[in-house]
């Protein structure tokens, strides 16, 4: 009785459906017709799918797939071969010519098979109803939205070519393990480009999409070529191959060569995309309301930036970086192979000089992707690694002291506030270059007082820390004393000063950022600012490099060329700093506890230099 009046609907609905299609259609000249409706409800102006997007180092190679959301490739139709194209219309819709988005006929029969089963068993889905619902739709089973995907397959026929429509649901469909389109699953399952597959390879890959996990060739290699050799011989069946042909691609032997997904570099790839996040923030104004807004403002334009990063990710973007991988390597291995010790973590920053460009960054000790990269987020007290920026390049500025001025060393007590020498060492007057190189403490506190605390900040402003406040405008930050301090980013970064004669650039990772064509979309455009003086910065530069080769950073030096720096450490031996550049890079190293403890025990051990020292030779 079921399957009676089953039929009896479907002999009743499906004219009418029809009826209704063609004559609401003949209606168009009327106020507001079947086509208006539909354009109006189911806006369709540019049907786009998601795609892989990449970052590459400086060299060109590629570090990094990005495939959230998706991993695809999508080819034009010209670059999908007309036997693929052949084996989809024969597995999935033969009638693809022919019909307007859906195949009356082959619903009928679905219609019939699921009242008699009480289930929906079958979908009848054309190739259009199937691109539809991978693009507007979700795989519910459900007659509502098998109503909603009729409605978009039929929009999609009027406003696209059966090549189009073809071209999208090739590079639409799913081909499991996160490949989306014939591209990336070519690339996945054969590591080669869809254009130079064997016949074979592409009916064995056209087998998969039909059920994903039953055919994942991964898992269930024997079911995935079982459905190939039935696809082979409904092409034969179709006289779309000989028998000869078909007989030959079923004894081809398919050999899987799954590639691996490219993520190389986590370190540097992790601030690369929070690099990303800020330059788009500054190009599109983001930066600037967010600068303005009150917090729950804040959340709202976060989450508006969030969804445009998305946006543009999707469209398949290239960003190309500034990494030199074999100065990667080397810092990273360094990390490893100079903090042996247990609990004890590290971070460095390394920054081309000419070109104001991050080559490479070390988060930690044997770096996981996402986790937290000291290089960048860890912000902490500079100690004596402050002194060149704060105190001494401030001081020549304002007074024009030469480095063989005399200072007083000795003890210093202002409003309550008396700092110590290292191992609390009295000295009495001696010059600047003495007090610079060994990094006494109270000469630093001296000068800075001399020349007025806001004078110091004034200049440092300039360099952009983020999380100096004005509660760290006092006499203790001439020794490192902040609130919240510096990233080994952010000194590098200013370090850079010393070898710009005195211009100051903002360091960036990214170059640039392109479509998949090599549009430019959006690229950096910072200029110079002009901090200190070519007399200020010689003088030191001077005292920089005196440190390296007698003083406090002995064990960093080099056996050729310029190298100079600042040594850092903070009370409690919480952190060592060493920030230093040669004539190519400026580097900066950290070395400490995630979580502030002593490390007196390793300070003779001197890591921080040893790991600058290994990135800087040769």
């Amino acid at each position: 009785m079921r399957s009676w009046s089953g039929f009896m609907i479907i002999i009743l609905l499906l004219p009418i459906f029809s009826l209704l299609v063609f004559a609401v259609s003949a209606e168009s000249q009327k106020v507001q017709g079947f086509h208006e409706l539909l354009d109006e409800k189911l806006e369709i102006k540019e049907v786009s799918l998601p795609q892989t997007s990449y970052i590459k180092a400086g060299n060109g190679q590629v570090i990094s797939e990005m495939d959230h959301p998706v991993n695809r490739i999508s080819l034009s139709s010209g670059d999908i071969s007309p036997f693929l194209k052949d084996v989809f219309i024969t597995a999935e819709d033969q009638h693809f010519y022919d019909h307007a988005g859906f195949d009356v006929a082959a619903i009928g029969r679905a219609l019939a098979i699921n009242i008699q089963s009480d289930d929906i068993e079958q979908g009848a889905s054309t190739i259009t109803q199937q691109l539809a619902r991978n693009i507007f739709l979700n795989h519910e089973q459900s007659y509502n939205r098998k109503l909603s995907e009729l409605l978009y397959a039929y929009e999609l026929e009027r406003k696209l070519s059966k090549e189009k429509i073809l071209e999208l649901y090739i590079n639409a469909i799913y081909f499991h393990n996160g490949a989306y389109g014939i591209e990336a699953a070519s690339q996945l399952y054969f590591k080669k480009s869809a254009k130079d597959l064997t016949k074979a390879q592409e009916a064995f890959l056209a087998a998969i999409p039909n059920n994903p996990s039953l055919y994942d060739p991964m898992k269930h290699f024997n079911h995935t070529k079982e459905r190939q050799e039935r696809l082979i011989d409904q092409l034969k069946e179709e006289q779309l191959i000989s028998p000869k042909e078909a007989e030959k691609m079923k004894s081809e032997r398919i050999q899987l060569q799954v590639k691996q997904r490219i993520d190389l570099y986590p370190d540097y790839v992790s601030y690369v995309e929070a690099e990303l996040r800020e330059l788009i923030s500054v190009k599109e104004g983001y930066q600037d309301k967010l600068l303005k807004a009150g917090e729950q403002e804040k959340a709202s334009l976060s989450a508006k930036l969030d969804k445009r990063i998305s946006q543009i990710m999707e469209q398949g973007i290239i960003i190309e970086t500034a990494l030199n991988p074999a100065l990667q390597e080397k810092a990273a291995n360094s990390l490893n192979k100079r903090l042996s010790y247990k609990d004890v973590e590290g971070a460095a920053a390394v920054i081309d000089n000419g070109s104001h460009e991050i080559t490479a960054l070390a988060g930690g000790k044997n770096y996981k992707k996402y986790n937290f990269n000291r290089a960048f987020q860890a912000y902490r007290q500079p100690g004596s690694a402050i002194k060149p920026l704060l105190v001494y390049a401030p001081y020549f500025e304002h007074t024009s002291a030469a480095i063989h001025d005399q200072v007083n060393a000795g003890p210093f007590c202002k409003n309550g506030y008396c700092p110590q020498n290292y191992g609390g060492a009295r000295y009495g007057s001696t010059t600047l270059e003495k007090a610079f190189i060994y990094s006494y403490n109270t000469p630093a506190v001296r000068l800075l007082d001399d020349i007025g605390i806001e004078n110091g900040f004034r200049d440092l402003d300039k360099f952009g820390f983020k999380k100096v406040t004005d509660k760290d405008h006092a006499l203790s930050a001439a020794i490192g004393g902040f609130t919240y301090g510096m990233t080994p980013l952010e000194l590098a970064s200013a370090y850079t000063v010393f070898a710009n004669d005195g211009y100051y650039q903002p360091a960036r990772a990214i170059r640039k950022i392109t479509n998949l064509k090599g549009k430019l979309l959006y690229s950096w455009d910072d200029s110079k600012t002009q901090v200190w003086s070519e007399k200020t910065i010689e003088k030191v530069r001077n005292l920089m490099a005196r440190t390296v080769q007698s003083g406090t950073a002995r064990k960093a030096r080099l056996p050729i060329g310029y190298a100079g720096g600042k040594t850092g450490t903070t009370n409690g031996y919480h952190d060592f700093w060493f920030v230093g550049l040669t004539g190519q890079y400026t580097a900066g190293v950290w070395v400490g506890k995630d979580r502030p403890g002593n490390l007196a025990s390793i300070e003779s051990a001197s890591p921080q230099l040893l790991i600058w020292k290994d990135i800087m030779s040769d």
